[in-house]
């Protein structure tokens, strides 16, 4: 996997946490990047690792989840190309809170620790901009939140899968093990949804993935206003 930094720059210059930031601030940016590959199923760290930087999706999946005593596996998150994740040990240096394992190939940008924080001592603007993301991530907490107290699991089924598929299009690839973590209702829950979905025409299923017949379908499932 070869990239210049001038590549490295435009992969970043389209992610939103990176988005708006100086070609100058990207570049610099680009040059501390590290490119760092995945074969499918391989663990890029785990629950309690030491913290040593951020991660830039460039293309792929990575799932973060926690795994209990007995085994059992919860999905926090699938995150894929574009997204960014280990932003808060990057700032405070603690342990890992939870696991990261690619679902598939993955390649993807390491921004170093060390390097980064010494980077955003030279370049305000790059710190205000991590600030905007964990303040969006924190947002997204609190919306979920609220989606668990005042939505029916349809509807917060609904707008997981149209989280997924607005980073990996109308055929989305994931267990319903992984929906149900996702959504916070058990297995059995998802399926029966699922199933549902699929005799009124809404979506085809398959082995570990779903295809979605009409994304507007689940803009209004999800209570989503349609563009």
């Amino acid at each position: 996997m070869q990239s210049g930094p001038h590549r490295i720059v435009q992969l970043l210059s389209a992610n939103p946490f990176f988005a708006g930031l100086a070609q100058d601030a990207l570049a610099k940016i680009a040059g501390i990047c590290r490119e760092h590959h995945l074969a499918a199923r391989e663990v890029l760290f785990l629950k309690g690792d030491v913290s040593n930087g951020l991660y830039a999706i460039r293309r792929g999946q990575i799932r973060i989840g926690t795994t209990d005593d007995s085994g059992q596996q919860m999905t926090m998150n699938l995150l894929g190309g574009g997204d960014v994740f280990g932003e808060i040990a990057l700032l405070d240096g603690r342990s890992r809170t939870a696991d990261a394992v690619a679902m598939e190939d993955t390649d993807m940008f390491f921004l170093p620790r060390h390097d980064f924080l010494k980077l955003l001592g030279s370049e305000p603007s790059i710190a205000l901009q991590l600030i905007e993301l964990l303040c969006a991530r924190l947002r997204d907490v609190i919306d979920r939140m609220e989606e668990k107290v005042f939505l029916p699991a349809e509807t917060r089924l609904a707008r997981r899968i149209l989280m997924l598929a607005t980073d990996y299009g109308a055929e989305v690839h994931t267990s319903q093990e992984e929906l149900a973590s996702l959504t916070g209702v058990t297995r059995e829950t998802v399926n029966r949804q699922l199933q549902c979905w699929k005799r009124v025409g809404f979506l085809s299923l398959g082995r570990g993935r779903l295809l979605i017949h009409d994304l507007d379908d689940f803009r209004r499932l999800a209570k989503i206003g349609t563009m």
